[in-house]
Protein backbone atom coordinates (compact mmCIF):
# COMPACT_ATOMS: atom_id res chain seq x y z
CA UNK A 1 0.00 0.00 0.00
CA UNK A 2 1.40 3.38 -1.01
CA UNK A 3 2.29 5.77 1.80
CA UNK A 4 0.19 8.87 2.20
CA UNK A 5 2.05 12.03 1.22
CA UNK A 6 3.04 14.70 3.74
CA UNK A 7 4.29 18.03 2.37
CA UNK A 8 6.71 20.09 4.47
CA UNK A 9 6.36 23.86 4.20
CA UNK A 10 8.98 25.84 6.11
CA UNK A 11 8.34 29.41 7.22
CA UNK A 12 11.40 29.96 9.43
CA UNK A 13 12.65 32.74 7.16
CA UNK A 14 9.45 34.73 7.61
CA UNK A 15 7.24 33.58 10.50
CA UNK A 16 10.26 32.36 12.49
CA UNK A 17 11.82 35.82 12.24
CA UNK A 18 8.83 37.25 14.09
CA UNK A 19 10.10 35.57 17.25
CA UNK A 20 11.70 37.73 19.90
CA UNK A 21 15.49 38.18 19.42
CA UNK A 22 15.41 36.30 16.09
CA UNK A 23 16.97 38.00 13.08
CA UNK A 24 18.35 36.68 9.81
CA UNK A 25 20.11 38.74 7.18
CA UNK A 26 19.25 38.04 3.51
CA UNK A 27 22.55 36.14 3.26
CA UNK A 28 21.66 34.09 6.36
CA UNK A 29 18.31 33.25 4.81
CA UNK A 30 19.93 32.08 1.59
CA UNK A 31 22.31 29.75 3.47
CA UNK A 32 19.41 28.32 5.46
CA UNK A 33 17.27 27.86 2.35
CA UNK A 34 20.08 25.87 0.72
CA UNK A 35 20.35 23.63 3.81
CA UNK A 36 16.57 23.12 3.96
CA UNK A 37 16.47 22.24 0.28
CA UNK A 38 19.30 19.76 0.81
CA UNK A 39 17.25 18.22 3.65
CA UNK A 40 14.36 17.56 1.26
CA UNK A 41 11.85 20.25 2.28
CA UNK A 42 9.13 20.86 -0.28
CA UNK A 43 8.41 24.59 0.19
CA UNK A 44 10.56 27.33 1.71
CA UNK A 45 8.83 30.61 2.43
CA UNK A 46 11.30 33.45 1.93
CA UNK A 47 9.37 36.38 3.37
CA UNK A 48 6.90 39.12 2.53
CA UNK A 49 8.46 41.09 -0.35
CA UNK A 50 6.01 43.95 0.00
CA UNK A 51 6.73 44.55 3.68
CA UNK A 52 10.47 45.19 4.12
CA UNK A 53 13.71 45.62 2.13
CA UNK A 54 15.34 42.56 3.76
CA UNK A 55 12.71 40.22 2.35
CA UNK A 56 13.03 41.80 -1.08
CA UNK A 57 16.81 41.39 -0.93
CA UNK A 58 16.43 37.67 -0.23
CA UNK A 59 14.31 37.16 -3.34
CA UNK A 60 16.93 39.01 -5.39
CA UNK A 61 19.64 36.70 -3.98
CA UNK A 62 17.62 33.56 -4.66
CA UNK A 63 16.47 34.55 -8.14
CA UNK A 64 17.82 32.11 -10.71
CA UNK A 65 19.24 29.67 -8.14
CA UNK A 66 18.53 25.99 -8.72
CA UNK A 67 16.85 24.07 -5.90
CA UNK A 68 16.69 20.31 -6.18
CA UNK A 69 13.76 19.65 -3.82
CA UNK A 70 12.07 22.85 -2.70
CA UNK A 71 9.97 25.58 -4.25
CA UNK A 72 10.59 29.09 -2.96
CA UNK A 73 7.37 30.78 -1.83
CA UNK A 74 6.64 34.45 -1.29
CA UNK A 75 4.17 35.50 1.40
CA UNK A 76 1.62 38.31 1.34
CA UNK A 77 -1.98 39.30 1.89
CA UNK A 78 -5.04 39.61 -0.27
CA UNK A 79 -5.60 42.93 -2.01
CA UNK A 80 -6.68 45.82 0.14
CA UNK A 81 -10.34 46.67 0.35
CA UNK A 82 -11.71 49.14 -2.17
CA UNK A 83 -9.00 48.73 -4.84
CA UNK A 84 -8.26 46.26 -7.62
CA UNK A 85 -5.47 43.68 -7.58
CA UNK A 86 -3.68 45.57 -10.37
CA UNK A 87 -3.60 48.68 -8.17
CA UNK A 88 -2.36 46.88 -5.05
CA UNK A 89 1.37 47.34 -4.34
CA UNK A 90 1.55 44.18 -2.22
CA UNK A 91 0.16 42.02 -5.03
CA UNK A 92 2.59 43.62 -7.48
CA UNK A 93 5.54 42.88 -5.16
CA UNK A 94 4.50 39.22 -4.94
CA UNK A 95 4.66 38.94 -8.71
CA UNK A 96 7.81 41.01 -9.15
CA UNK A 97 9.85 38.96 -6.63
CA UNK A 98 9.86 36.04 -9.07
CA UNK A 99 8.93 33.28 -6.59
CA UNK A 100 7.16 30.38 -8.37
CA UNK A 101 4.79 29.85 -5.41
CA UNK A 102 2.82 32.50 -3.55
CA UNK A 103 1.13 32.11 -0.19
CA UNK A 104 -1.47 34.73 0.62
CA UNK A 105 -3.55 35.03 3.75
CA UNK A 106 -7.06 36.32 4.11
CA UNK A 107 -9.49 36.96 6.93
CA UNK A 108 -11.70 34.04 7.97
CA UNK A 109 -13.06 35.26 11.29
CA UNK A 110 -15.95 37.70 10.99
CA UNK A 111 -14.63 39.47 14.10
CA UNK A 112 -11.53 40.54 12.15
CA UNK A 113 -13.47 41.45 9.02
CA UNK A 114 -16.01 43.72 10.67
CA UNK A 115 -14.43 44.90 13.94
CA UNK A 116 -10.71 45.06 13.10
CA UNK A 117 -10.73 45.89 9.37
CA UNK A 118 -14.05 47.79 9.33
CA UNK A 119 -14.88 45.84 6.19
CA UNK A 120 -17.98 44.08 4.93
CA UNK A 121 -18.28 40.32 4.79
CA UNK A 122 -19.03 40.39 1.05
CA UNK A 123 -16.05 42.63 0.21
CA UNK A 124 -13.76 40.31 2.16
CA UNK A 125 -14.93 37.35 0.09
CA UNK A 126 -14.29 39.33 -3.10
CA UNK A 127 -10.78 40.25 -1.89
CA UNK A 128 -9.95 36.58 -1.37
CA UNK A 129 -11.43 35.34 -4.63
CA UNK A 130 -9.96 38.08 -6.82
CA UNK A 131 -6.49 37.98 -5.25
CA UNK A 132 -6.12 34.23 -5.72
CA UNK A 133 -7.46 34.44 -9.28
CA UNK A 134 -5.16 37.34 -10.20
CA UNK A 135 -2.04 35.56 -8.98
CA UNK A 136 -3.10 32.29 -10.58
CA UNK A 137 -3.74 34.03 -13.89
CA UNK A 138 -0.19 35.35 -13.72
CA UNK A 139 1.23 31.84 -13.57
CA UNK A 140 1.80 31.46 -9.84
CA UNK A 141 1.00 28.42 -7.73
CA UNK A 142 -1.18 29.90 -5.00
CA UNK A 143 -1.42 28.52 -1.47
CA UNK A 144 -4.15 30.12 0.59
CA UNK A 145 -3.61 30.61 4.35
CA UNK A 146 -6.97 30.94 6.12
CA UNK A 147 -5.90 33.14 9.03
CA UNK A 148 -7.71 32.49 12.36
CA UNK A 149 -9.67 29.71 10.66
CA UNK A 150 -10.43 27.62 13.74
CA UNK A 151 -11.56 30.61 15.80
CA UNK A 152 -13.58 31.85 12.84
CA UNK A 153 -15.19 28.43 12.40
CA UNK A 154 -16.26 28.36 16.05
CA UNK A 155 -17.73 31.87 15.81
CA UNK A 156 -19.44 31.62 12.41
CA UNK A 157 -19.00 28.27 10.68
CA UNK A 158 -20.88 29.20 7.51
CA UNK A 159 -18.86 32.34 6.88
CA UNK A 160 -15.53 30.66 7.63
CA UNK A 161 -16.31 27.97 5.06
CA UNK A 162 -17.45 30.63 2.60
CA UNK A 163 -14.01 32.27 2.74
CA UNK A 164 -12.44 28.94 1.79
CA UNK A 165 -14.92 28.52 -1.05
CA UNK A 166 -13.90 31.96 -2.32
CA UNK A 167 -10.23 30.89 -2.40
CA UNK A 168 -11.13 27.68 -4.25
CA UNK A 169 -13.20 29.65 -6.77
CA UNK A 170 -10.13 31.84 -7.32
CA UNK A 171 -8.08 28.75 -8.20
CA UNK A 172 -5.98 27.88 -5.14
CA UNK A 173 -4.41 24.44 -5.01
CA UNK A 174 -4.12 24.31 -1.22
CA UNK A 175 -6.23 25.54 1.69
CA UNK A 176 -4.16 25.96 4.84
CA UNK A 177 -6.19 26.06 8.05
CA UNK A 178 -4.53 28.32 10.63
CA UNK A 179 -4.69 28.34 14.43
CA UNK A 180 -3.22 31.83 14.44
CA UNK A 181 -3.78 32.58 18.12
CA UNK A 182 -2.51 29.15 19.19
CA UNK A 183 -5.47 28.64 21.50
CA UNK A 184 -7.04 25.49 20.07
CA UNK A 185 -6.80 22.02 21.57
CA UNK A 186 -6.17 18.80 19.62
CA UNK A 187 -9.80 17.75 19.96
CA UNK A 188 -10.92 21.03 18.30
CA UNK A 189 -8.38 20.65 15.51
CA UNK A 190 -9.46 17.07 14.81
CA UNK A 191 -13.18 17.76 14.66
CA UNK A 192 -13.04 21.01 12.68
CA UNK A 193 -10.42 19.74 10.20
CA UNK A 194 -12.47 16.61 9.47
CA UNK A 195 -15.69 18.61 9.06
CA UNK A 196 -13.99 21.11 6.75
CA UNK A 197 -12.42 18.48 4.50
CA UNK A 198 -15.76 16.63 4.35
CA UNK A 199 -17.52 19.87 3.35
CA UNK A 200 -15.39 20.12 0.22
CA UNK A 201 -15.55 16.44 -0.65
CA UNK A 202 -13.12 15.17 -3.28
CA UNK A 203 -12.17 18.04 -5.57
CA UNK A 204 -9.43 17.35 -8.09
CA UNK A 205 -6.09 18.86 -7.15
CA UNK A 206 -7.24 20.40 -3.86
CA UNK A 207 -5.31 19.59 -0.70
CA UNK A 208 -5.47 20.92 2.86
CA UNK A 209 -2.72 22.18 5.12
CA UNK A 210 -2.25 23.10 8.77
CA UNK A 211 -0.49 26.10 10.36
CA UNK A 212 -0.39 26.23 14.16
CA UNK A 213 1.11 28.36 16.91
CA UNK A 214 2.30 27.17 20.30
CA UNK A 215 0.52 29.45 22.78
CA UNK A 216 -1.05 26.46 24.57
CA UNK A 217 2.03 24.25 24.02
CA UNK A 218 -0.06 22.29 21.50
CA UNK A 219 1.42 23.33 18.15
CA UNK A 220 3.06 19.99 17.33
CA UNK A 221 0.14 17.94 18.69
CA UNK A 222 -2.35 20.10 16.76
CA UNK A 223 -0.37 19.75 13.53
CA UNK A 224 -0.18 15.98 13.90
CA UNK A 225 -3.89 15.79 14.68
CA UNK A 226 -4.70 17.79 11.56
CA UNK A 227 -2.65 15.37 9.44
CA UNK A 228 -4.46 12.46 11.08
CA UNK A 229 -7.73 14.19 10.17
CA UNK A 230 -6.75 14.53 6.51
CA UNK A 231 -4.36 17.47 6.07
CA UNK A 232 -1.48 16.94 3.65
CA UNK A 233 0.69 20.06 4.02
CA UNK A 234 2.27 20.99 7.36
CA UNK A 235 3.62 24.49 7.88
CA UNK A 236 6.10 25.22 10.65
CA UNK A 237 9.55 26.49 11.56
CA UNK A 238 12.89 24.97 12.50
CA UNK A 239 13.19 24.80 16.29
CA UNK A 240 9.68 26.24 16.64
CA UNK A 241 10.86 29.84 16.30
CA UNK A 242 8.05 32.35 15.90
CA UNK A 243 5.96 35.10 17.41
CA UNK A 244 4.89 34.93 21.06
CA UNK A 245 5.38 31.26 22.06
CA UNK A 246 6.49 30.19 18.60
CA UNK A 247 5.25 28.06 15.72
CA UNK A 248 4.95 24.32 15.26
CA UNK A 249 8.45 22.83 15.43
CA UNK A 250 9.33 20.97 12.24
CA UNK A 251 12.23 19.19 13.95
CA UNK A 252 9.61 17.27 15.93
CA UNK A 253 6.89 17.08 13.30
CA UNK A 254 9.03 15.63 10.51
CA UNK A 255 10.29 12.54 12.41
CA UNK A 256 6.79 11.96 13.82
CA UNK A 257 5.31 12.00 10.31
CA UNK A 258 8.06 9.81 8.92
CA UNK A 259 8.67 7.35 11.75
CA UNK A 260 5.46 7.28 13.77
CA UNK A 261 2.80 7.85 11.09
CA UNK A 262 4.56 6.18 8.14
CA UNK A 263 4.00 9.19 5.88
CA UNK A 264 5.92 9.85 2.68
CA UNK A 265 7.67 12.94 4.00
CA UNK A 266 11.43 13.20 3.48
CA UNK A 267 13.89 10.40 2.79
CA UNK A 268 15.72 8.53 5.54
CA UNK A 269 18.98 10.00 4.24
CA UNK A 270 17.60 13.51 4.67
CA UNK A 271 16.04 12.70 8.03
CA UNK A 272 19.54 12.01 9.34
CA UNK A 273 20.41 15.65 8.57
CA UNK A 274 17.75 17.01 10.91
CA UNK A 275 19.85 17.50 14.04
CA UNK A 276 22.61 19.32 12.15
CA UNK A 277 20.01 21.50 10.44
CA UNK A 278 18.48 22.38 13.82
CA UNK A 279 21.90 23.29 15.17
CA UNK A 280 22.80 25.31 12.07
CA UNK A 281 19.63 27.41 12.30
CA UNK A 282 20.18 27.89 16.04
CA UNK A 283 23.72 29.12 15.51
CA UNK A 284 22.66 31.36 12.63
CA UNK A 285 20.00 32.89 14.87
CA UNK A 286 22.59 33.21 17.68
CA UNK A 287 20.17 31.44 20.02
CA UNK A 288 21.54 28.66 22.26
CA UNK A 289 20.09 25.28 21.25
CA UNK A 290 17.56 23.79 23.66
CA UNK A 291 19.06 20.59 25.05
CA UNK A 292 15.67 19.08 25.89
CA UNK A 293 14.22 19.63 22.40
CA UNK A 294 12.67 16.31 21.28
CA UNK A 295 14.51 14.27 18.64
CA UNK A 296 17.34 16.76 17.94
CA UNK A 297 18.24 18.13 21.37
CA UNK A 298 21.45 17.16 23.08
CA UNK A 299 19.48 15.52 25.90
CA UNK A 300 16.85 13.84 23.71
CA UNK A 301 18.55 10.46 24.05
CA UNK A 302 20.55 11.07 27.25
CA UNK A 303 20.43 8.61 30.14
CA UNK A 304 21.51 9.32 33.69
CA UNK A 305 19.91 6.80 36.07
CA UNK A 306 21.95 3.65 36.62
CA UNK A 307 18.92 1.38 36.13
CA UNK A 308 18.19 3.00 32.77
CA UNK A 309 21.79 2.69 31.60
CA UNK A 310 22.01 -0.93 32.63
CA UNK A 311 18.88 -1.62 30.60
CA UNK A 312 19.89 0.18 27.40
CA UNK A 313 23.22 -1.64 27.41
CA UNK A 314 21.18 -4.81 26.95
CA UNK A 315 18.51 -3.36 24.66
CA UNK A 316 18.20 0.37 23.86
CA UNK A 317 14.47 -0.04 23.16
CA UNK A 318 13.97 -0.45 26.91
CA UNK A 319 14.25 3.33 27.38
CA UNK A 320 14.34 4.81 23.86
CA UNK A 321 11.36 5.21 21.54
CA UNK A 322 13.55 5.19 18.41
CA UNK A 323 17.14 4.93 17.19
CA UNK A 324 18.70 8.40 17.69
CA UNK A 325 20.85 8.04 14.57
CA UNK A 326 17.72 8.16 12.40
CA UNK A 327 17.53 11.94 13.05
CA UNK A 328 21.30 12.44 13.17
CA UNK A 329 21.45 12.40 16.96
CA UNK A 330 23.28 10.02 19.27
CA UNK A 331 22.78 8.19 22.53
CA UNK A 332 24.46 9.83 25.52
CA UNK A 333 25.07 8.33 28.92
CA UNK A 334 25.58 10.92 31.64
CA UNK A 335 27.80 10.50 34.63
CA UNK A 336 26.88 12.16 37.92
CA UNK A 337 26.39 11.43 41.59
CA UNK A 338 23.36 9.34 40.57
CA UNK A 339 25.50 7.13 38.36
CA UNK A 340 26.30 3.48 38.83
CA UNK A 341 29.04 1.29 37.41
CA UNK A 342 26.94 0.71 34.28
CA UNK A 343 27.17 4.40 33.45
CA UNK A 344 30.93 4.40 33.95
CA UNK A 345 31.44 1.31 31.79
CA UNK A 346 29.29 2.70 28.97
CA UNK A 347 30.89 6.14 29.14
CA UNK A 348 34.42 4.79 29.26
CA UNK A 349 33.83 2.74 26.11
CA UNK A 350 32.21 5.72 24.36
CA UNK A 351 35.10 8.05 25.25
CA UNK A 352 37.80 5.50 24.46
CA UNK A 353 39.05 4.91 27.99
CA UNK A 354 40.06 1.30 28.65
CA UNK A 355 38.77 0.05 32.00
CA UNK A 356 39.15 -3.64 31.25
CA UNK A 357 37.16 -5.89 33.56
CA UNK A 358 38.38 -4.33 36.79
CA UNK A 359 35.26 -3.62 38.84
CA UNK A 360 37.36 -1.81 41.44
CA UNK A 361 38.40 0.77 38.86
CA UNK A 362 34.78 1.41 37.98
CA UNK A 363 33.81 1.69 41.63
CA UNK A 364 36.67 4.10 42.37
CA UNK A 365 35.65 6.31 39.44
CA UNK A 366 32.03 6.35 40.66
CA UNK A 367 33.14 7.34 44.16
CA UNK A 368 35.53 10.02 42.88
CA UNK A 369 32.81 11.55 40.70
CA UNK A 370 30.34 11.56 43.58
CA UNK A 371 32.87 13.32 45.83
CA UNK A 372 33.72 15.90 43.17
CA UNK A 373 30.06 16.59 42.35
CA UNK A 374 29.48 17.10 46.05
CA UNK A 375 32.14 19.82 45.79
CA UNK A 376 30.31 21.46 42.87
CA UNK A 377 31.62 19.75 39.72
CA UNK A 378 29.08 18.67 37.10
CA UNK A 379 30.25 16.06 34.64
CA UNK A 380 27.03 15.31 32.76
CA UNK A 381 27.52 18.71 31.09
CA UNK A 382 31.31 18.38 30.68
CA UNK A 383 32.28 15.19 28.88
CA UNK A 384 35.70 16.56 27.95
CA UNK A 385 36.67 16.94 31.60
CA UNK A 386 35.10 13.57 32.38
CA UNK A 387 37.32 11.77 29.87
CA UNK A 388 40.43 13.43 31.26
CA UNK A 389 39.40 12.58 34.82
CA UNK A 390 38.83 8.91 33.97
CA UNK A 391 42.25 8.76 32.33
CA UNK A 392 43.86 10.30 35.42
CA UNK A 393 42.13 7.85 37.77
CA UNK A 394 43.25 4.87 35.67
CA UNK A 395 46.82 6.02 35.02
CA UNK A 396 46.23 6.62 31.28
CA UNK A 397 46.47 10.41 31.32
CA UNK A 398 49.25 11.81 29.17
CA UNK A 399 49.06 15.62 29.20
CA UNK A 400 50.33 17.48 26.15
CA UNK A 401 51.34 20.44 28.31
CA UNK A 402 51.58 21.47 31.94
CA UNK A 403 51.27 24.87 33.60
CA UNK A 404 54.28 26.38 35.29
CA UNK A 405 52.57 29.68 36.17
CA UNK A 406 50.34 32.45 34.90
CA UNK A 407 49.61 36.05 35.82
CA UNK A 408 46.55 38.08 34.83
CA UNK A 409 46.29 41.87 35.17
CA UNK A 410 42.98 43.69 34.79
CA UNK A 411 43.25 47.42 34.20
CA UNK A 412 40.68 50.19 34.11
CA UNK A 413 41.07 53.88 33.51
CA UNK A 414 38.71 56.76 32.82
CA UNK A 415 39.20 56.67 29.08
CA UNK A 416 38.23 53.10 28.24
CA UNK A 417 36.53 50.02 29.69
CA UNK A 418 38.39 47.24 31.48
CA UNK A 419 40.98 45.31 29.54
CA UNK A 420 43.15 42.38 30.56
CA UNK A 421 46.69 41.18 30.02
CA UNK A 422 47.87 37.61 30.72
CA UNK A 423 51.36 36.13 30.91
CA UNK A 424 51.68 32.35 30.94
CA UNK A 425 54.50 29.83 31.28
CA UNK A 426 53.78 26.29 30.06
CA UNK A 427 55.93 23.21 29.57
CA UNK A 428 55.55 20.87 26.57
CA UNK A 429 57.90 17.93 26.95
CA UNK A 430 61.39 19.43 27.27
CA UNK A 431 60.29 22.76 25.83
CA UNK A 432 59.10 25.73 27.91
CA UNK A 433 57.18 28.63 26.41
CA UNK A 434 56.53 32.01 28.02
CA UNK A 435 53.99 34.14 26.19
CA UNK A 436 51.68 37.04 26.85
CA UNK A 437 48.49 38.30 25.27
CA UNK A 438 45.68 40.79 25.81
CA UNK A 439 41.96 40.09 25.83
CA UNK A 440 38.58 41.65 26.49
CA UNK A 441 38.56 40.00 29.91
CA UNK A 442 40.81 37.82 32.07
CA UNK A 443 39.57 34.55 30.56
CA UNK A 444 39.91 35.93 27.03
CA UNK A 445 43.47 37.04 27.81
CA UNK A 446 44.35 33.63 29.29
CA UNK A 447 42.82 31.87 26.29
CA UNK A 448 44.83 34.01 23.87
CA UNK A 449 48.07 33.54 25.80
CA UNK A 450 47.69 29.76 26.14
CA UNK A 451 46.72 29.40 22.48
CA UNK A 452 49.75 31.47 21.49
CA UNK A 453 52.09 29.33 23.60
CA UNK A 454 50.73 26.00 22.39
CA UNK A 455 50.56 26.96 18.71
CA UNK A 456 54.34 26.78 18.40
CA UNK A 457 54.12 23.01 18.92
CA UNK A 458 50.43 22.32 18.23
CA UNK A 459 49.24 24.65 15.44
CA UNK A 460 45.86 22.87 15.32
CA UNK A 461 44.77 24.75 18.47
CA UNK A 462 44.06 27.70 16.20
CA UNK A 463 41.17 25.67 14.74
CA UNK A 464 39.45 25.64 18.13
CA UNK A 465 37.25 28.42 19.47
CA UNK A 466 35.19 28.99 22.58
CA UNK A 467 31.46 29.06 21.78
CA UNK A 468 29.89 29.29 25.24
CA UNK A 469 31.00 30.32 28.72
CA UNK A 470 28.79 29.89 31.78
CA UNK A 471 29.44 30.83 35.41
CA UNK A 472 27.22 29.68 38.22
CA UNK A 473 27.47 30.35 41.95
CA UNK A 474 27.13 26.95 43.64
CA UNK A 475 26.02 28.18 47.05
CA UNK A 476 25.31 31.86 47.51
CA UNK A 477 25.33 31.79 51.32
CA UNK A 478 29.03 32.73 51.35
CA UNK A 479 28.47 35.83 49.24
CA UNK A 480 31.49 36.81 47.16
CA UNK A 481 33.52 33.99 48.77
CA UNK A 482 31.18 31.36 47.33
CA UNK A 483 32.45 28.58 45.10
CA UNK A 484 31.67 29.01 41.42
CA UNK A 485 31.36 26.50 38.61
CA UNK A 486 32.58 27.46 35.14
CA UNK A 487 31.42 25.51 32.08
CA UNK A 488 33.16 26.12 28.77
CA UNK A 489 31.90 24.79 25.45
CA UNK A 490 34.42 24.70 22.61
CA UNK A 491 34.40 23.50 19.04
CA UNK A 492 36.80 22.79 16.22
CA UNK A 493 36.02 21.90 12.62
CA UNK A 494 34.67 18.46 13.59
CA UNK A 495 33.63 18.33 17.26
CA UNK A 496 31.88 20.20 20.05
CA UNK A 497 33.00 19.50 23.61
CA UNK A 498 32.48 20.86 27.12
CA UNK A 499 34.76 21.18 30.15
CA UNK A 500 34.28 22.27 33.76
CA UNK A 501 36.17 23.93 36.61
CA UNK A 502 35.24 24.71 40.22
CA UNK A 503 36.89 27.05 42.73
CA UNK A 504 36.25 29.93 45.12
CA UNK A 505 38.24 32.01 42.60
CA UNK A 506 36.51 32.56 39.26
CA UNK A 507 39.86 32.86 37.44
CA UNK A 508 41.06 29.54 38.86
CA UNK A 509 37.77 27.83 37.94
CA UNK A 510 38.00 29.31 34.45
CA UNK A 511 41.59 28.12 34.09
CA UNK A 512 40.63 24.55 35.05
CA UNK A 513 37.92 24.47 32.38
CA UNK A 514 40.07 26.27 29.82
CA UNK A 515 43.14 24.02 30.11
CA UNK A 516 40.90 20.92 30.00
CA UNK A 517 39.40 22.18 26.73
CA UNK A 518 42.87 22.43 25.16
CA UNK A 519 44.00 19.07 26.59
CA UNK A 520 40.84 17.43 25.24
CA UNK A 521 41.24 19.08 21.84
CA UNK A 522 44.80 17.79 21.53
CA UNK A 523 43.74 14.28 22.58
CA UNK A 524 41.08 14.35 19.85
CA UNK A 525 43.73 15.33 17.32
CA UNK A 526 45.87 12.38 18.37
CA UNK A 527 42.91 10.02 18.12
CA UNK A 528 41.95 11.30 14.65
CA UNK A 529 45.56 11.09 13.48
CA UNK A 530 45.77 7.46 14.63
CA UNK A 531 42.55 6.63 12.80
CA UNK A 532 43.82 8.28 9.61
CA UNK A 533 47.16 6.45 9.89
CA UNK A 534 45.28 3.17 10.23
CA UNK A 535 43.30 3.93 7.08
CA UNK A 536 46.46 4.72 5.12
CA UNK A 537 48.07 1.49 6.30
CA UNK A 538 44.98 -0.47 5.26
CA UNK A 539 44.93 1.25 1.85
CA UNK A 540 48.61 0.51 1.34
CA UNK A 541 48.02 -3.13 2.21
Amino acid sequence: MDKKKAIIYDTTLRDGMQGENIFFSPEDKLKMAIRMDDAGFHYIEGGWPGSNPGAQAFFELVRGKEFKNAKIAAFGSTRRQGITCAEDGNIKALLDCGAPAVTIFGKTWDLHVESIMSNTLDENLAMIRESVAYLTDHGREVIYDAEHFYDGYKANKDYALATLEAAVEGGTCCLVLCDTNGGCLPCDIDTITRDTIAHFGKRDGLIFGIHTHNDCAMAVANSINAVHAGATMVQGTINGYGERCGNADLTAIIPILSQKMNRDCISNENLAKLRNLSRFVSETANVPPVSSRPFVGRSAFAHKGGVHVSAIMKNPAAYEHMDPEIVGNRRRVLVSEQSGKSNIAYKAEELGVDLGDDERKKASIVNAIKDMENDGFEFDAAEGSLKLLMEKLTGQYQPNFSLESFRVVVEKDRERPCYSHAMIKVKMGDKTEITSAEGDGPVSALDNALRKALSFVYPSVNDMRLVDFKVRVIDGSDGTDARVRVLIESRDTNDIFSTVGVSEDIIEASWQALKDSFQYKLSLDEKNAAIEAGRETADAG
